[in-house]
């Protein structure tokens, strides 16, 4: 029994370095993609803020008197 445990031991001790390597990098995709669902979800949250704040945003109608632009077209048929 101990000599298995020696072995394991032994066993992990020589790929101790490619694992700590291993554990770095998913520690950091893992960090990565966290960060990419925050932003994400903060510009989410802010464009529906926005567009909420723009539809409740009382807008001016304006209106086009065509009128001018008729006389203007009659006095160059003239």
């Amino acid at each position: 029994m101990s000599q298995e445990k020696i072995d394991r031991y032994k066993q992990e001790k020589a790929n101790r370095k490619k694992n700590l390597k291993k554990q770095r990098t998913m520690s950091l995709i893992r960090k990565g993609v966290l960060a990419l669902a925050c932003v994400a979800l903060v510009g989410w949250l802010g464009y529906s803020a926005y567009d909420s704040f723009s539809e409740n945003k009382n807008r001016e109608i304006t209106t086009v008197d065509y009128g001018a632009i008729d006389s203007y077209l009659i006095d160059l048929q003239e």
